[in-house]
């Protein structure tokens, strides 16, 4: 008598991960999702790799564990895996403030992001042609 199970969202062959409240803003987050955006998994991953950014690392972990659950809860080929979807959202803003000249004071704002990393198994081109 338990409600009936929702159905999947993905399809068949895609996976996802997603990083909540990771502490920079989305703008800055969206160049690196624009740069792995449609890549093949190990490329993505090396581009990560040497990235400058900061925030290169928690991106890297969260392709990662797209990966992961590619790979352990559905079951698809890691060697065929591109990243299909790469998208950015906006989470809280922490609002701080910082004392100014003659009593003033100036606004922080302190913005947080949300990335979803989809992964996708496309079929490995036939070496017979």
């Amino acid at each position: 008598m338990s409600k009936p199970k929702t159905p999947r969202a993905l399809k068949d062959n895609e996976a996802k991960a997603v990083c909540r409240m990771l502490r920079v803003s989305p703008q800055k987050l969206n160049l690196l999702a624009q740069l792995i955006r449609g890549k093949k998994v190990e490329t993505a991953l090396a581009d990560l790799e040497f990235s400058r950014k900061r925030i290169a690392l928690d991106v890297k972990k969260t392709l990662e564990s797209a990966v992961a659950n590619a790979e352990n809860n559905h079951d698809l080929d890691v060697d065929d895996l591109i990243v299909a979807e790469a998208h950015v959202g906006k989470a809280i803003v922490m609002k701080r403030f910082s004392p100014r000249a003659r009593g003033r004071a100036g606004r922080i704002v302190k913005p947080f992001a949300n990335l979803t990393i989809v992964v996708r198994e496309v079929a490995a081109p036939s070496a017979a042609a």
